[in-house]
């Protein structure tokens, strides 16, 4: 019965052509009009993690079987409600990130796609005291987005 499971599916439920043994991961560089310095290095880090414990892939540092690159493309924070005084409620902080996927055996699989997550914060806590916890949310939910496109097919 396992038989019929191998070649390209994992237990995660990423579908990988069976040929496919490596995936090279890009360092994000920033072009949002604010940067967070460590913003890049925590998403390649985490989609290091993420492919290295949830698939069979090797992740190397170029030219992979699978190949993801892309930018920083927005790191912003904004009003997102009024109170009944008036006032900003809450704020929304959003992360957006422009990802390449290539798949050298299924080309047809590739994409170019923006992803966006953003999280609500009260406008009574000053953004520096939360920003490094909803980083790091928003990341883990960037990268499961990534993860989930490029070998997930569900």
């Amino acid at each position: 019965m396992l038989a019929g499971c191998s070649g390209g599916y994992s237990f995660t439920g990423a579908s990988i052509p069976p040929e496919a043994k490596t995936i090279s991961i890009k360092q994000f560089p920033n072009y949002a009009s604010t940067v967070n310095p460590q913003l890049g290095q925590n998403l390649y880090d985490e989609l290091q993690r993420m492919f290295s414990s949830q698939t069979s892939l090797n992740v190397i540092s170029d030219d992979g079987d699978l190949q993801i690159a892309g930018e920083i493309t927005d790191y912003s924070t904004r009003a997102s409600s009024i109170g009944s005084d008036d006032n900003v409620a809450t704020n929304r902080f959003t992360i957006t990130i422009k990802v390449r996927f290539t798949n050298r055996f299924d080309p047809k699989t590739d994409f170019e796609q923006s992803f966006s997550r953003f999280k609500d914060y009260s406008a009574e806590r000053d953004f520096s005291s939360v920003e490094q916890g909803l980083v790091s949310e928003i990341v883990t939910e960037l990268c499961e987005d990534i993860f989930n496109k490029s070998v997930v097919n569900w």
